[in-house]
């Protein structure tokens, strides 16, 4: 279920002096060439609400929640509102049916959603983690990929769990006849799996670190090469008639971008906060598996790994139009306007 919270007092002060950023709004792609552009020039924004989603498997969200770094950059004019988002199958459901305005997911889960019609672009790139492997019980005698045949597996469908899970199951020479997908959400999964109800999961951090230290779950499988980056992904329809408010929240992407980086433990116990888990796991996340030092701007690294998936989404069935949604997908998904232009301090 999708939470909505607004920030009521921040927990952690960002240091030093924060730079408030006024806007114009910046076309984007497909742009309404009518538009104004001088929407914040005379003080007001395109709309007076804003929705954008929080999650754990985003630390930057986290940030920007908490410290209210976009009630900062917005003002008193606009009204924002957050919504969790429990696994990126969740977020693209809140931006297919207009419930938020900007919304993180996987890479991989982006692209399924835009070649499946959801009009959706990536316009700044919040991570590049390694948040996904293939996780079995403390007791459990599966230890190759190959023994995974015939086991049943735990999976959020839409997710980069799930299309790591394809990816590897094609490393171990099987495929998904091979196994039993349940599709759980991602906290459902370490759950049946602790339970005893499935033989292993495809999970995601911070859940999946915290079982490793809670229940001794084992990773079996780990290739950072199959998980995709972390996408911050908006409709075509928000870009084009509220650039305004989504530069500001790119520009707000790279003020808690800033700040993470240079405070790792004050990110981490955030992180522990949020998600309910031991510091320990948080650090372990935010530190060894996260990323959150890579270049916001979306392109040629970003589809390089998409086109590496590209085949394993056809082959699962998953994708209305087969290959030809997929790489027209390819190639509109990316709007690095945004991101180019808070890169620049604009």
């Amino acid at each position: 279920m999708s939470i909505i919270t607004r920030r009521i007092v921040p927990a952690i002060a960002i240091a030093g002096t924060m730079m408030l950023v006024a806007t114009g709004c910046i076309a984007g792609e497909n742009a309404d060439a009518s538009a104004p552009d001088d929407s914040t020039a005379t003080g007001e924004w395109s709309s007076d609400t804003l929705t954008v989603d929080f999650a754990t498997y985003n630390p930057l969200s986290l940030v920007i929640k908490d410290q209210g770094i976009l009630e900062d950059i917005l003002g008193d004019d606009v009204e924002v509102e957050w919504v969790q988002s429990a696994g990126s199958n969740k977020a693209n459901e809140l931006l297919r049916s207009g419930s938020v305005d900007v919304g993180s997911t996987a890479g991989s889960a982006a692209l399924l959603a835009r070649a499946n019609g959801s009009p959706i672009q990536v316009i700044d790139i919040y991570s590049q983690p390694e948040w996904s492997a293939i996780v079995v019980g403390p007791d459990s005698g599966i230890t190759t990929l190959e023994d995974l045949a015939g086991t049943s597996i735990a999976a959020t469908k839409g997710t980069d769990p799930y299309f790591f899970l394809l990816q590897a199951l094609e490393e171990g020479g099987l495929s998904l006849d091979d196994v039993e997908v349940q599709n759980l959400q991602h906290a459902d999964g370490r759950a049946a799996l602790d339970g005893g109800s499935v033989d292993a999961w495809a999970g995601l951090d911070p859940i999946m670190a915290a079982a490793e230290v809670e229940s001794g779950d084992q990773l079996i499988y780990r290739n950072v090469d199959f998980n995709t980056y972390g996408f911050l992904n908006a409709t075509e329809d928000f870009i084009n008639n509220h650039a305004d408010l989504a530069q500001a929240v790119v520009d707000a992407y790279e003020q808690a971008r800033a700040w993470a980086l240079e405070n790792p433990e004050e990110t981490a116990a955030l992180l522990a906060e949020v998600a309910g888990i031991d510091i320990e796991v948080a650090t372990t996340v935010i530190e060894e598996r996260s990323n959150l030092d890579v270049n916001g701007i979306p392109g040629d690294a970003q589809i390089e790994v998409l086109e590496k998936i590209a085949p394993v989404l056809v082959d699962s069935g998953d994708v209305q139009g087969g290959q030809a949604s997929v790489d027209k997908a390819l190639e509109t998904i990316v709007n690095a306007t945004f991101a180019e232009k808070a890169a620049k301090g604009e």
